[in-house]
């Protein structure tokens, strides 16, 4: 890993930039406040709603794609970079518990904290958030996009729930974002390993 960069100094890097002002994405940070399974707000006043340039050129191709293929409707973001020191806050919570499966140790480094990836769910014309079968950072299998066909089958996710992972899911994919098995709402812009061994990690 190259070495790090202080969040603080981000606006001397020009890669790294704002995604508030793309169209079809609407920012609603769950860390830069207290709606989150910590419960207090990680971010402070530095709320850092920024991505690599490359991950929020993605993001702008995903958003077109959701419009596209459903008129009216946005991304609203739950996470984008997430400082190396807030993912050792939430590792420091989680590391001796069943749930550290979901969260990255800091000693590798969260692609998050690259800003190479983005939490996220669709919201309809009314602004209101898709029935993803859970919320954001959901600690059960329920949430798991490996455990989809298993939950389907069982009744525990209904097919609009399941329709609207997948429509989210393929508006990412197609605009080159990789989904993960553990959870239906983050995805990364590029390969994780290349992001450690290529990027700086942002703290």
């Amino acid at each position: 890993m190259s070495a790090t960069i202080k969040l603080e100094a981000l606006d001397s890097y020009p890669e790294y930039v704002p995604i508030d002002g793309l169209p079809g994405v609407r920012l609603d940070l769950r860390y830069a406040s207290a709606d989150n399974f910590v419960g207090r707000n990680l971010y402070g006043a530095a709320q850092p709603a920024r991505l690599h340039r490359d991950a929020a050129a993605k993001l702008a191709q995903a958003a077109a794609e959701l419009a596209r293929r459903q008129a009216g409707y946005r991304l609203r973001i739950f996470d984008a970079l997430r400082p190396g020191r807030v993912q050792r806050v939430l590792w420091d919570i989680v590391k001796d518990t069943p749930q550290r499966v979901y969260v990255a140790d800091p000693a590798r480094g969260s692609i998050h904290s690259f800003g190479m990836a983005v939490d996220l769910t669709v919201e309809d014309e009314a602004g209101r958030e898709l029935d993803m079968g859970t919320g954001f950072d959901d600690f059960t299998e329920l949430a798991q996009p490996r455990h989809e066909a298993a939950m389907r089958a069982a009744g525990r996710l209904s097919a609009a729930q399941l329709a609207n992972r997948l429509l989210l899911r393929n508006c990412m994919e197609t605009a080159g974002f990789r989904a993960i098995a553990t959870e239906w709402w983050h995805f990364e812009a590029e390969d994780r390993n290349w992001v450690r061994a290529h990027m700086r990690l942002i703290e």
